[in-house]
């Protein structure tokens, strides 16, 4: 497996962690690919279809002792690397051993079932973030709770909220992708055996049981039948990553927006060196929000990828499986990035609370135009109370008087003055930020057992 543009020494360490690149480095493959051999071995071997040393024989090999190299230039030739390395581990085994080794199975079984097993080892690691970032966006909201600052609609001040209420949208959009992941692994996490069309004829009646006991070795779960062809479980996982990165992005997105000079809102943690340009010494660039905005772009072309390789023909496809060893691991790579840039963020994102109240008064009051109209519709009806307050606004806009003065100049004697009191908007941000850490608290407990 290989990420491409993320296996770069230079640019790999900024898109995924080391501990990804980890998961899906060569050798982890091939230690994945032989723990699924030797449960192969241990399931034959208990229905007496091997030798009983086999798989302590396959055990016995490391992946350190199989040559990468010569690996590469036989996947080159054969088109899978499956074939190279069943013929590097043979001649690793007895002579007596050689001819029990991968019966039944197939090329497919072996890249997919490692696969999986690779996936299982990515889930932990996304597992590991998640549960952190969780926590410090559950801090974040809470203590900020009740700091007011703009509501924004298209870029533009819509109402006022609180921040802790932005917030909070970032940790739903969070724990509902982290609330899937115990579903998505029971079905993504299952073992792949079928032999050359999905039939396991050459074990006889015994192929069933086999698959079953494989499953039982590697902890994984059992499909109906063969999944050869069936690509859903790639693509739900495609789609879960891509999903999961996006929902970073717009974290992203708006921390980008607020750090920015005219707004000045926020401001990503300081670390010495980190943001700043080869032409300009007082830039710091949001280079977290960068790299998780970076990701989400290159995050779609991968689902396509996978999307693409449900199209499978027959009892095995050419070319859509093959692109998966693609685009899987880049979309593990690039989501384990842009959660590592997330955590700074959830954990240390520095508030410029006066900035947001002293941004508040920016537009004069227009962000009190909803609630002034509100107040009003008891008396003049809903429609007929958007009339004056949109007339007043524009004469905002004309003359730079605040709409609090002149939406009260123009509708005295009714007194509108409560509408311009932040305490509903506190009150209400308020409800739904106590909702939200409510509901993401039984998700963040069960991430916190597993870490």
């Amino acid at each position: 497996m290989t990420f491409a543009a993320l296996d770069s020494s230079i640019t790999g360490p900024l898109f995924a962690t080391e501990a990804m690149r980890t998961v899906f480095s060569d050798q982890a493959r091939l230690g994945a690919m032989l723990r699924m051999e030797a449960a192969l071995a241990r399931a034959q071997t208990s229905l007496g279809l091997v030798p009983d040393g086999l798989a302590p024989a396959i055990e016995a090999i490391s992946p350190e002792a199989i040559d990468l190299e010569a690996l590469g230039c036989g996947t080159a030739l054969a088109g899978v690397p499956a074939i190279p390395f069943v013929k590097a581990v043979q001649a690793r085994l007895p002579p007596a051993l050689e001819a029990s080794f991968h019966k039944g199975a197939t090329t497919q079984d072996v890249v997919d079932t490692a696969l999986v097993l690779q996936m299982r080892d990515a889930f932990d690691v996304i597992e590991a973030d998640l549960a952190v970032i969780l926590d410090g966006l559950s801090r974040l909201a809470a203590e900020r709770r009740d700091t007011v600052c703009a509501g924004r609609s298209y870029g533009q001040h819509a109402a006022p909220i609180t921040f802790g209420f932005k917030v909070a949208v970032w940790l739903t959009g969070l724990y509902e992708m982290a609330g899937q992941l115990p579903w998505l692994r029971k079905r993504v996490l299952v073992a792949s055996l079928g032999g050359p069309v999905g039939t396991l004829a050459g074990l006889g009646d015994k192929g069933p049981a086999v698959v079953d006991a494989v499953a039982h070795e590697l902890g994984l779960e059992t499909a109906p039948g063969t999944w050869h062809t069936l690509r859903a479980r790639m693509a739900e996982t495609g789609t879960w990553l891509a999903t999961l990165i996006g929902t970073l992005a717009m974290m992203a997105v708006d921390i980008g927006h607020l750090a920015s000079t005219e707004v000045g809102e926020v401001a990503e943690p300081y670390v010495p060196g980190r943001g700043g340009s080869s032409a300009m010494p007082h830039k710091r660039n949001p280079v977290s929000s960068t790299v998780i905005m970076a990701s989400q772009t290159a995050a779609k072309g991968h689902l396509v990828t996978l999307l693409d390789a449900m199209a499978a023909a027959h009892e095995r496809s050419a070319g859509g499986w093959h692109g998966e060893w693609h685009a899987l691991p880049s979309l593990f790579g690039s989501a384990s990035g842009a959660l590592h840039e997330a955590r700074p963020l959830a954990e240390g994102l520095v508030i410029h609370s006066n900035q947001m109240r002293a941004n508040l008064d920016l537009i004069r009051g227009l962000l009190f135009a909803d609630a002034a109209a509100t107040r009003l519709a008891p008396q003049l009806g809903r429609e007929e109370a958007h009339k004056p307050v949109e007339r007043a606004a524009a004469e905002v806009r004309q003359t730079g008087e605040s709409l609090q003065k002149t939406v009260l100049a123009r509708l005295a004697p009714i007194s509108i003055e409560e509408a311009f009191d932040l305490t509903p908007a506190i009150q209400a941000s308020g409800l739904w930020v106590d909702r939200a850490l409510a509901e993401a608290a039984p998700i963040r407990n069960s991430l916190s057992r597993k870490r």
